[in-house]
């Protein structure tokens, strides 16, 4: 039977020539392929999905991993001072030490970037290390999302403001304004991928709300043309939203994660 989750979260260090950051880490031991989630910007890996994922872990007795960037939940440093290269740094450090064997991401809005950059990572190893994967579940992906979706949105005054102060506060439907830095978006044109070819060598499930206001459902779409044909199945939700975190969203995207993990 799965082990039952600690209440306090392991950490690993992740050692940069920024300095060290302790990232929170929260495992179950159970089946393979394992599932490992990656959150979105500004997220934790208590979020409603994340945890539903873990109900799921338990009842079917799947190994199972989630933990938080840095800048985010339980893990240390400032959000300002995270960029996309940093996030992918550790999502990889977090994958080495706590999987083993085949693995299931699943990645929600920025997570479905990072996802996607994790597994090409992976697929590019020489050395292909102890885990591999076996598919990806992308739920309303955001890949690009600091070019595409914000700094070719940003007016020319929020712009002018970013370059000269370094940073913009963004309103937010879902509390207090949050900083969007000049040096996430410079960073961020280095992880790029939409305008390539991702041959990730597994399966993969895009889940994607056509009611998404933070990520239309256009950008789920162009990122199918960035994927090879064989085994890429987008599901297009009617009356979704950008979160997918109703109860009927929540049972399509286990459903997805069982189609995966259970071949």
């Amino acid at each position: 039977m799965t082990d039952l989750i600690p209440e306090q979260p392991e950490f690993i260090d992740v050692r940069t020539p920024l300095g060290e950051r302790r990232i929170a880490v929260r495992r179950r031991t159970g089946r393979l392929p394992g599932l490992v989630w990656l959150g979105g910007f500004r997220s934790d890996m208590k979020g409603t999905k994340a945890a539903a994922l873990d109900a799921f872990a338990v009842e079917n007795d799947r190994a199972y991993v989630r933990f938080d960037y840095s800048g985010h939940g339980e893990s240390s440093g400032d959000f300002k001072d995270g960029t996309i290269g940093q996030w992918l740094e550790e999502s990889i450090a977090v994958f080495d030490a706590f999987c083993e064997g085949p693995q299931v991401l699943v990645g929600s809005s920025m997570g479905g970037w990072m996802a996607l950059l994790l597994a090409r990572a992976i697929a590019a190893r020489k050395d292909k290390g102890d885990a591999s994967l076996a598919g990806l579940v992308l739920i309303a992906p955001a890949p690009d999302f600091t070019e595409e979706l914000m700094w070719k949105a940003f007016s020319p005054a929020i712009r002018k403001e970013m370059e000269i102060r370094g940073v913009w506060y963004r309103p937010s439907d879902y509390g207090d304004p949050y900083p969007i830095t000049y040096r996430l978006i410079e960073e961020g044109r280095d992880h790029l991928v939409l305008d390539g070819m991702l041959d990730l060598g597994c399966p993969v499930r895009i889940l994607q709300g056509a009611k998404d206001e933070d990520v239309p459902w256009q950008h789920a779409f162009k990122l199918t043309h960035s994927l090879p044909s064989d085994d890429v199945v987008l599901t297009l939700i009617q009356d979704g939203d950008h979160r997918l975190s109703r109860p009927q969203d929540i049972a399509r995207i286990l459903a997805t994660v069982k189609e995966l993990a259970e071949g």
